[in-house]
């Protein structure tokens, strides 16, 4: 391996970790808050509607299996960066620098590679995280006018007019500059999303629940939704970068114990208590979101609403972190540095502004959401992190090529979510525009 022949060279080995000079440092709790906050939210309440998918036998093992993979993948593109910061002597990459370092001292025929492998992370990363934006002001939108129509019957509004509405508290949320200015409110968002949790509990299991009329294994056609539902519900690696850069002590972001196995063996917990029963108790009638199918006459169901909405709305500035920084590393150096500020203002509240419109086209959260998963998750979170490593270890790929066809087998695990995902949401969305039901 490369920085094995660089030991046998006599060159010191150099870390990164003892070269970190971040300006505002996060600890472990705060950085676990922010990976918990990437991969919770509306993708731990839109679990139930993947078991109804996939049957619950099929969503209970599919969770599982889906939430080691997707662990493993952060924990490989993770390792594979601090290599790369080692053989680079940089401190920190970003997901798309890694990207660039791997190739560029990966095999020589792959190195002319390098800059096309960077740019198509970092056009990857922008539009998944355009995407969840996009769903995160459908969904709160959605959840708003259900509780006004009920309650405010004479101001009926269509949900396109709460996207351009959201538009305004969305655009001075943005502008929150700082991972460490984000993390109260990912921890405020946190314990209103537990709050929320425990509340779908509530309901849950208020009254008897019902097994033998569920399906244990649902039609093989929505298989590929509930793969994407839930891609899209465990993947923050969008996030994992900046949040495992941002540390001050990065070294307890892998490990048993560590920041990584903590939030990961939460979300699949949490998944999988919602999920399952979530699905026994509403069975095919779910919606998007499990707190849409909540009672609207019923105080706690309420608060349930509500704190989704405000959880949402503190989340969104975290994933918008990732557009804007893409945006900042290419731009900023050609901006005049007495019209950086009012470019990064103005900038910022396009984005919001292009995203509340995209919610105004496609008011669809469940397709949305399936969409997002396929095509983006399954590239950010499954391929590139099989062929990074693989390309990393490319001199030393293990006993038996191991690493090589275990990463074959997640790439092609991405390409089946990708392709298949991608289809049936597209079906989905124009079915839906033509006035069918899905």
């Amino acid at each position: 391996m490369v920085i094995k022949e660089k030991k046998d060279l006599g060159i010191e080995e150099y870390n990164p970790f003892e070269h970190r000079q971040v300006v505002k440092p996060n600890s472990d709790i705060r950085s676990l808050a922010n990976l918990l906050k990437a991969s919770l939210g509306s993708g731990l309440l839109a679990m139930p509607l993947a078991f109804s998918n996939s049957g619950w036998l099929v969503g209970i093992i599919g969770t599982i299996v889906i939430a080691f993979i997707c662990g493993h993948c952060v924990h490989i593109f993770v390792k594979t960066s601090q290599g790369c910061c080692r053989l680079e002597r940089k401190p920190l990459l970003s997901y798309s620098e890694t990207c660039y370092a791997t190739f560029s001292n990966g095999p020589k025929f792959l190195r002319p590679y390098a800059m096309f492998a960077k740019l198509f992370a970092e056009f990857s990363l922008f539009f998944t995280y355009v995407g969840v934006c996009c769903i995160f002001t459908v969904l709160i939108a959605t959840s708003i006018k259900q509780l006004l129509d009920a309650y405010v019957a004479s101001f009926i509004l269509s949900i396109e007019y709460y996207c351009l509405i959201l538009i305004v508290p969305l655009c001075l949320m943005v502008q929150i500059r700082h991972l460490k200015f984000l993390a109260p409110f990912s921890l405020m968002a946190n314990i209103m999303l537990f709050a929320t949790f425990a509340i779908c509990l509530y309901y849950i299991f208020g009254d008897k629940i019902t097994i033998a009329d569920k399906n244990p294994v649902g039609h093989i056609a929505r298989l590929p939704a509930f793969l994407s539902t839930v891609i899209f519900a465990m993947e923050g690696i969008g996030v994992v970068m900046p949040v495992e850069n941002t540390m001050k002590k990065p070294q307890h972001f892998l490990g048993c114990p560590s920041v990584l196995v903590v939030a990961m063996t939460t979300v699949l917990v949490l998944y999988s208590i919602l999920g399952l029963f979530g699905y026994f108790r509403y069975g095919d009638e779910l919606r998007g979101t499990i707190t849409l199918n909540l009672p609207i006459d019923d105080w706690p169901a309420i608060c349930a609403k509500i704190f989704i909405s405000i959880s949402i709305l503190f989340t969104y500035p975290l994933h918008f972190f990732v557009v804007i920084d893409i945006f900042t590393r290419y731009a900023e150096p050609h901006v005049k540095e007495q019209y950086k500020n009012i470019t990064q203002i103005a900038v910022r509240a396009f984005i919001v502004c292009f995203c509340g419109g995209v919610g105004v086209a496609l008011p669809y959260l469940e397709q949305i959401i399936d969409l997002v998963g396929a095509l983006f998750y399954s590239i950010l979170g499954l391929i590139l992190p099989g062929i990074m490593e693989t390309v990393f270890h490319w001199d030393n790929l293990g006993r038996y090529n191991w690493i090589l066809y275990k990463n074959i087998l997640i790439v092609f695990f991405g390409m089946l979510c990708l392709v298949s995902g991608s289809a049936v949401a597209i079906m989905d969305i124009i079915k839906l525009a033509s006035g069918e039901t899905v």
